[in-house]
Parts: structure tokens; C-alpha cells; sequence
């Protein structure tokens, strides 16, 4: 018999969890809140009276909005970024898995105040400037035996989601959500730039406004991660 037609079926279990070990791993040290992590845990921290333009910095302080603020789609708390995602539970043959329907991302420019100091973010999408991870921080879902609430049917309705299938049973269906909410307290970085103010900003005494912003190499980052705050400032 040939060496390895006699393999162990033990050994073949090995390697597949091996594999899977090695997969899980990777897509856990590469996710998007282990990315941000990272870069916040080595990226300095100075107050924002001590910028210094092209320097790469964070900052913590809270969001506040530079025009009307953003509305989030179900919990319809007032902010300046969300993001949301609607999946639906499909079935092939003996296995399930989830379909993404909607995923979106909306924001606006805001400051962050920073011990009586502000700093402006301005977001783009395209081309994209910056990386973030927002906590989840509201979600719903619906089922056979699980009817939609009110405010995610409508909801639903919003985006030409039919709730029901062909037969009249409910969907499987769930719903996530993320916001910088008006307020809150996070941390973004990004590279310093000053300039000058065209308009004053109500309470700001100062002609010049930092702005964090990003270049080809380093993206900014954006992050409500409760423990980026209380990183060892450095």
C-alpha cells in the first residue's frame, strides 16, 4: 500500500484544525478593530496645543457636529457617523448562512473637543481617507416566530425590503447599527495639518483650527473603542 493512502485519520483531523486555527487566527489579528487597535496603542499622544504639522497623532475628546447632524436609521439618535447592516438567514441544502442586503456608512465632517481645544475630521469616501471600527451598539432581528418591530418594518420598508417571502412568513432577517452619537468620547488619528479659520467657531478663540488628515501611506482612523481612551498617553 502506498504511504499515503495509509495516513492516520487522526493526523488528517489534525491538519484541517490546524488550517482552520491558522484561518481563524489571521482573519481575527487582520479585522478591522485589531488593525485600529494596534496603530492607536503605537501612535503618540499629545495635546492638541502641541501639534506639530505632519506629525502622526491621536486624540480622544468628544464629537461634535460641524453642520445638521446625521439621524441614525433605527435607534434615530443624532450623530455624525453610522453604520449599518441588514443580513438575511438563506439556506443551501444542509447548511445556512447569512446574506448581507444593506451595508452602509454615512458621515459628515466633525470636531473633536479636546480639553477646550478643537480639532476638525473631515472623512471622505471616495477615494476613501480613512479606517474605522464603530461599536455595535443596537440591534434587532425577525423571524418565523418573530415579527419585526414596528421601527425595523419600517425600516425594512426604507431600503425595499419585503419582510415576508412568497408565502407570507416572516423573513429571518437582522439588524446592526453603529453611530458616533453627538458627545460621545472617542479617538482618531491622523497626520496634522493647521489652518486658518475662514469663519469663527462659536467659543473657539483661536484664528487657526488643527485638522488630522491622511496621505497615501496612512489613512485616518476613526474609533469609538471604549479602551482606545485610556491607552497610556505617550
Amino acid at each position: 500500500m502506498l504511504p499515503f493512502l495509509s495516513t492516520s485519520p487522526f493526523l488528517i483531523i489534525g491538519i484541517v484544525i490546524l488550517i482552520l486555527s491558522i484561518i481563524g487566527i489571521t482573519s481575527y489579528y487582520f479585522s478591522s478593530k485589531q488593525t485600529i487597535l494596534r496603530i492607536l496603542a503605537k501612535t503618540p499622544y499629545k495635546p492638541v496645543s502641541s501639534f506639530k504639522s505632519n506629525e502622526f497623532v491621536k486624540v480622544s475628546g468628544k464629537a461634535l457636529h460641524v453642520q445638521n447632524p446625521l439621524i441614525a436609521p433605527l435607534s434615530k439618535r443624532k450623530c455624525i457617523f453610522y453604520y449599518i447592516k441588514i443580513e438575511q438567514k438563506k439556506s443551501n441544502g444542509k447548511n445556512s448562512y447569512w446574506r448581507t442586503l444593506i451595508e452602509e456608512e454615512r458621515f459628515q465632517d466633525f470636531f473633536i473637543e479636546s480639553n477646550g481645544n478643537m480639532v476638525i475630521i473631515k472623512p471622505t469616501q471616495h477615494p476613501k481617507n480613512y479606517k474605522s471600527h464603530l461599536v455595535i451598539d443596537k440591534k434587532t432581528s425577525s423571524g418565523t416566530f418573530n415579527n419585526p418591530t414596528p421601527e425595523f418594518e419600517s425600516l425594512l420598508k426604507r431600503y425595499n425590503i419585503d419582510s415576508t417571502g412568497y408565502f407570507g412568513f416572516n423573513k429571518t432577517l437582522r439588524y446592526k447599527e453603529g453611530i458616533i452619537e453627538i458627545g460621545e468620547t472617542i479617538t482618531v488619528a491622523g497626520i496634522v495639518k493647521w489652518k486658518n479659520l475662514s469663519e469663527p467657531i462659536p467659543e473657539y478663540n483661536y484664528s487657526k483650527i488643527a485638522t488630522l488628515e491622511s496621505d497615501v501611506k496612512q489613512k485616518i482612523i476613526i474609533t469609538d473603542l471604549p479602551e482606545t481612551v485610556n491607552f497610556k498617553r505617550h
